[in-house]
């Protein structure tokens, strides 16, 4: 009677300590974040990472193009088949606090030697040579959470489901960046397109004046073949756009998922705005904004529950099995009941004592990933914070430089067509109105190159922000 209470008491104390952790998690460190950016003009908690995509471009065919990446990019649909893996295993974690159940059925016939001592027995007891055996029962195993290992693995599971979720976010934003920028760059090639047909156009013109001058013996030869040269300049450009735009067009088929083919684009480069006086927000809000930097973040919370498994496996476990069901030596037998019923209960106490260091060497495994974690953490948000200031400091700046750019061509653009004028009335000579062509061509051209790298800019701060997974 007293070992009996001594069993119980000792039980209830094992179950008593079911949950408890032995290992204590290591907190997100605190990262001290500005208050602002450091190249932010103004203070704004309404970040322009909460605007859905199809608010912020709003372009018709750009939004139809993400929409269709969304729904048919490949990489984007590998993500979301990974997020539905990890779904699957933290279902079957959350199921951990209950016990393993077993059916079994088993028919045995054993026939032993008739000089073994069991075969002596069965023709002198029973006046048979074979031993039959029927079984039908459910076996029950449940370990009881001590340690809360149990606990750890369902947090470790749901760390990693929600990383899934925030990878495939990271994902998405990502394509949703991609197509905007290969979009804008067809934009850009079209103007760029655009130009190189007006310069060959102007330099068809120069070149019809210099003819009739050359046959009038006013300019020589030289005259006529450096213009010629000059055109055939902007007449190559043409093919060289058209080869990139082709190749532009069949690169964003791809991304969103299509063969390549003619992409559909009703807007102008011109026609984008490049300035809306969208906000970045706070830096605090990248905790919770950007994907990336959330993975970072439960990435730590994983690594605690991973290190408080590997602690719990050092400490003794408990397991309880019981089993019932029908047994019978015979057939016949097999379904009277009560008398072939049957039942089991065993507890068991399990302490690792030596297996080669390994269990210990996991649980210093798991704590040096930890700290990694924390590390990575922290230079994730330093990143984030980086590429936001950048982003912010290159829309600033390449406002300045589009402004300076724009009076430039318009200048260079009158001083073509005074050129022009003034070498019709013989006032200026054609090397003047080379230079001029020559200028305003690749002014007008930068100007194109500076406007797609607003553009960019914009998106980037739209991304590094948190925004695209809307």
């Amino acid at each position: 009677m007293k070992n009996y209470f001594i069993g119980h008491l000792l039980l209830a104390l094992l179950v008593a300590f079911t949950g408890c952790k032995v290992s204590q998690d290591v907190l997100v460190p605190e990262l001290n974040l500005p208050t602002t950016y450091r190249s932010a003009t103004m203070q704004d908690t309404a970040s322009v990472a909460r605007l859905p995509w199809n608010k912020f471009f709003t372009e018709t065919d750009l939004q139809s193009l993400i929409d269709s990446a969304v729904a048919r990019n490949n990489d984007l649909q590998l993500a979301v088949k990974n997020l539905e893996s990890a779904q699957l295993v933290l279902r079957q974690a959350r199921l951990g606090y209950l016990p393993d159940i077993q059916l079994r059925g088993t028919a045995t016939s054993t026939r032993p030697s008739d000089n073994s001592l069991n075969g002596v027995t069965l023709e002198q007891f029973l006046g048979t040579r074979h031993i039959e055996d029927f079984t039908a029962a459910a076996a029950i195993s449940w370990e009881a959470d001590i340690w809360g290992k149990i606990r750890s693995q369902k947090a470790a599971a749901l760390a990693v489901y929600l990383q899934t979720e925030e990878a495939r976010k990271a994902v998405q934003t990502q394509l949703v960046t991609n197509v905007a920028q290969s979009y804008y760059n067809l934009l850009m090639l079209d103007e760029q397109l655009r130009i190189a047909h007006k310069n060959l156009k102007l330099s068809d013109s120069t070149i019809r004046v210099l003819q009739l001058q050359f046959n009038a013996g006013q300019v020589t030869s030289l005259a006529l073949q450096q213009v010629e040269a000059q055109r055939l300049t902007a007449a190559r450009l043409i093919p060289q756009f058209e080869q990139a735009i082709i190749i532009q067009e069949n690169a964003l088929s791809i991304l969103v998922g299509k063969l390549p083919a003619q992409i559909s684009r009703s807007a102008t480069l011109e026609t984008v705005p490049t300035s809306r006086g969208f906000a970045a927000g706070l830096p605090s809000q990248l905790l919770h904004l950007r994907p990336d930097v959330r993975r970072s973040e439960l990435a730590v919370i994983r690594a605690n529950a991973d290190v408080g498994l590997a602690k719990a496996n050092l400490y003794p476990s408990l397991v309880i099995t019981a089993q019932g069901g029908i047994n019978a030596i015979k057939a016949s037998n097999w379904f009277n009941i009560p008398a072939s019923l049957f039942g089991t209960v065993a507890g068991g106490l399990t302490q690792p004592l030596f297996e080669k260091r390994r269990l210990r060497t996991q649980y210093y495994l798991a704590r040096l990933e930890r700290e990694k974690s924390i590390i990575e953490f922290r230079q994730q948000v330093l990143i984030a914070v980086g590429e936001v200031s950048d982003a912010l400091v290159r829309m600033d700046k390449l406002q300045q430089q589009q402004t300076i750019a724009a009076n430039r061509a318009k200048t260079l653009q009158q001083a073509t067509g005074n050129a022009a004028m003034l070498f019709k009335s013989g006032m200026a000579n054609y090397l003047e109105v080379l230079s001029a062509q020559t200028n305003v061509l690749q002014s007008e051209l930068e100007l194109t190159t500076i406007k797609k790298a607003q553009l960019d800019a914009t998106i980037d701060l739209y991304r590094s922000v948190g925004g695209g997974w809307k």
